[in-house]
């Protein structure tokens, strides 16, 4: 089901692409109820447009039917919180938000593989974490800058998914009481995403109970604007050998960063072998 509602928002992204005549920095869609294509719950999918709606980066939406689904299409500027990303020593990948729809599709793999907790890693504007939290998980948001958490703080007055403003390779995450977590690492590969990924596996090796209960997931790219890791993976590859990591799958999702390319960006999820 997971394989197939991926599958259903690529395709309506592409066609959403191919008649967009915008001119929006950043752009995504989210069904208006569910479907056959999308077979979601509509109190969930409801909380989703609640998101889009209250998140100050959207400054424009209008519903559209794009593909035969009624859609809502939002319209957005995240230039003021890119530059701001930017600017910490420690910061390993400017913010660029994953899609919505993304990141519940995402969240969803991680509740039906049995993971009970989501700790959004460079979170941006606390997407992720959010989409887990509605779907029943605990989640953890952690983010380094402070203007992008004062935005999800702005977000959690009916859903907390506990943003922390903290380096994510400084946490203490033995503090959270963790059981069997999904750690999402946010950046790709080949823009900060390695050096990122690198900090907090360190950390959480560490902790052998954690470490053996935890599971990874990681932004790559199929884009041959940057290299081609030698164990594919799309950049992940040789880092998942090297750590001692097992692939589970890899989801084809769309992402602001994708929006203009033929691949979409690839999801990586892996775990301790």
């Amino acid at each position: 089901m997971i394989e197939k509602l991926a599958e259903n928002l690529v395709n309506l992204k592409k066609e959403f692409v191919s008649n967009y005549i915008g001119t929006s920095q950043i752009q995504e869609l989210i069904p208006t109820s569910n479907s056959e294509s999308f077979p979601i719950d509509q109190s969930e999918l409801n909380l989703l447009h609640e998101y889009a709606t209250k998140n100050p980066i959207y400054y424009n939406s209008f519903e559209k039917i794009i593909d035969n689904i009624s859609c809502v299409v939002y319209e957005g500027d995240i230039n003021k919180y890119w530059l701001n990303s930017i600017q910490h020593d420690s910061s390993h990948a400017p913010f660029s938000p994953t899609w919505i729809m993304s990141g519940y599709v995402m969240s969803l793999f991680a509740k039906k593989n049995g993971y009970s907790e989501i700790i959004d890693i460079g979170s941006g504007d606390g997407r992720i974490a959010y989409c887990a939290k509605i779907l029943g998980m605990e989640s953890y948001s952690i983010e380094l800058d402070s203007m992008l958490v004062d935005l999800q703080k702005s977000l959690t007055i009916n859903i907390n998914f506990n943003p922390n403003c903290f380096d994510a390779v400084q946490f203490d995450y033995s503090s959270l009481n963790l059981s069997r977590p999904l750690f999402f690492i946010g950046g790709i590969a080949q823009m900060g995403g390695l050096e990122l990924a690198t900090g907090v596996l360190n950390k959480i090796k560490s902790n052998s109970n954690l470490w053996n209960n935890a599971g990874w997931a990681f932004a790559g790219t199929l884009s041959k604007k940057y290299p081609v890791d030698p164990k594919n993976n799309a950049g992940w590859g040789s880092f998942i050998e090297n750590n001692d990591l097992q692939l589970i799958q890899n989801i084809s999702l769309p992402t602001a960063w994708s929006f203009h390319e033929s691949d979409e960006t690839q999801y990586i999820f892996a775990k301790p072998l």
